[in-house]
């Protein structure tokens, strides 16, 4: 939508068909990263020597639909609010009565969808229901309707079972994977959101990127440290991104979970991509518009065309440069790379038919809406990022932190890490796979993974032998298998004392070692 209000609209081509998602994750996931020398039947478009595996660790999803006021226009939303035991929040609670007067505005009952028409009508049916809601009514919160209805939906892939057992058997017959082994689907692609604001009443600008953003490790790092968020319509301004951000969810030190993220990027390789949500510049309002094509696109990308190094070869990244205004230089380069409009000529034409109305010079170069309002914009952005720094030094915890991820927070905090700017040959090979490879500290956290594998077996030990002293009188049966527990432990702790078993963690992230 454009400042003006007037939407803009595109054709999609008509050979287009969506791509069925199936959600792997949405707030707690857990994750691991394996070394693709011990998997077969991996995708033959997979290059990476190691990979990261997700699971969901969620039966519910806390969903936001925004959309859904239009109605009929958020199918899946309707259709879970018109289901029986949905958990709901910021919904107005209606009557029979209110069902009646909806009804009565044919056209407009006529745009929700069939789900909650039947629950609409089944209200006025029965004439014994107390309250209802319905997606296009939020609650009216002082006079104004809720911007931040919410509700639990269902995970999808449970829900719809069928669809995703025939997208793996269709997996395995591609592959040729034989019916004992399992279908391995690891994250081929990383493409991050970002939600962006324009300058509002005591809140500054995070408009300031463009459609899509890549940036290398040093500089998305920067970004996830201060895992900066624009304001939404469940916060009053902007903040920190994610519930593991926060303390009462998390009580691990920021800095290890940053340790491990990052040697589970370097080692793996992944590109830092990043889509715009909110805003794109001060002008232009794209709602998840743009979160939600970007997987319709990438779905539709060769291998090597995704290669961020591809990109720049053939003109469809340019990278952003430090300028100097009014006096006082701007650290543009830390939003990294953008999209061309050679990108959305050559890759919007998969999706749209018309693919260079889509985005205009002003969405690729959100600059160009106001050169004072991007520049205020990218300092909130290295203020924030000075900020948070900062409290690694003030807790200590920058002793514990890996050397890349010190590196960018005396960068970060000060300006420069032992005299080098983030420019620096010396500060981004930290940030190279080979050099973290040969490493000390890598090899550190190996090591540190070995003794936590012999401690964890070693204390399986001493319960095992502990049980057998304390209860003497146990059943042969039930002694016998404890007896080859004890033997299983044993076996465990010989091979994980080995130097072999230590050479076989190469390719992990190992374990991090800061407890405080």
């Amino acid at each position: 939508m454009e400042s003006g209000g007037a939407w803009r609209t595109f054709k999609l081509r008509q050979d287009f068909i969506a791509a069925d998602k199936i959600q792997m994750e949405d707030d707690i996931t857990s994750s691991i990263v394996i070394p693709t020398n011990k998997l077969a039947y991996l995708s033959a478009d997979c290059k990476q020597s190691s990979v990261k595996f997700t699971y969901n660790c969620e039966f519910r999803f806390f969903q936001r639909p925004d959309d859904a006021i239009h109605r009929g226009y958020d199918k899946q939303a309707e259709a879970d609010l018109a289901t029986p035991n949905t958990f709901i929040s910021n919904f107005e609670p209606l009557t029979v009565k209110d069902a009646e007067e909806i009804i009565e505005d044919a056209i407009e009952f006529d745009r929700f969808t069939q789900p909650v028409k039947s629950l609409i009508k089944s209200v006025v049916a029965q004439k014994d229901c107390t309250y209802f809601v319905s997606s296009a009514h939020p609650r009216i919160y002082e006079g104004s309707p809720s911007k931040n209805m919410r509700y639990l939906q269902n995970r999808p892939d449970l829900i719809k079972h069928r669809e995703k057992y025939i997208s793996e058997m269709g997996t395995r017959l591609y592959r040729k994977t034989p019916a004992d082994k399992p279908v391995l689907k690891p994250v081929n692609a990383v493409l991050t959101g970002r939600r962006n604001n324009p300058p509002e009443k005591n809140v500054r600008p995070l408009a300031v990127y463009n459609p899509i953003h890549y940036q290398e490790l040093p500089e998305l790092f920067m970004d996830f440290v201060c895992s900066l968020t624009g304001k939404s319509p469940s916060t009053t301004g902007a903040g920190s991104e994610g519930a593991l951000t926060k303390g009462p969810f998390n009580a691990l030190s920021p800095v290890t979970d940053l340790n491990n993220a990052l040697v589970s990027y370097i080692i793996t390789g992944y590109s830092g991509f990043s889509s715009a949500a909110g805003w794109v510049g001060p002008n232009y309002k794209v709602n998840h518009d743009i979160s939600l094509l970007v997987p319709e696109l990438w779905s539709r990308l060769r291998t090597d065309e995704a290669d961020p190094k591809f990109m720049m070869e053939h003109g469809l990244l340019e990278k952003l440069e430090d300028f100097e205004h009014n006096g006082k230089k701007v650290l543009a380069s830390r939003l990294g790379y953008r999209i061309t409009a050679k990108f959305a000529r050559n890759f919007l034409g998969r999706v749209f038919e018309n693919p260079d109305a889509v985005f205009n010079e002003e969405m690729l170069k959100p600059e160009l809406q106001g050169l004072d309002v991007f520049v205020d914009g990218v300092s909130n952005i290295v203020e924030a990022q000075q900020w948070v720094a900062e409290s690694y030094f003030k807790d200590g915890s920058i002793e514990g932190a890996c050397p890349p991820l010190k590196a960018i927070l005396h960068i970060m905090a000060y300006g420069n890490f032992e005299g080098k700017t983030l420019d620096d040959p010396e500060v981004r090979k930290l940030f190279d796979r080979d050099d973290m490879l040969k490493s000390d500290w890598y090899h550190d956290r190996l090591f540190n993974k070995q003794m936590g594998d012999i401690e964890l077996w070693q204390r399986h030990l001493r319960f095992l032998k502990e049980y057998m002293v304390k209860w003497p009188d146990l059943d042969e049966a039930f002694v016998r298998s404890i007896r080859d527990k004890i033997k299983m432990a044993e076996d465990n702790i010989r091979h994980f004392e080995s130097a072999e078993y230590l050479k076989s963690l190469e390719g992990y992230i190992g374990l991090d070692s800061y407890v405080k």
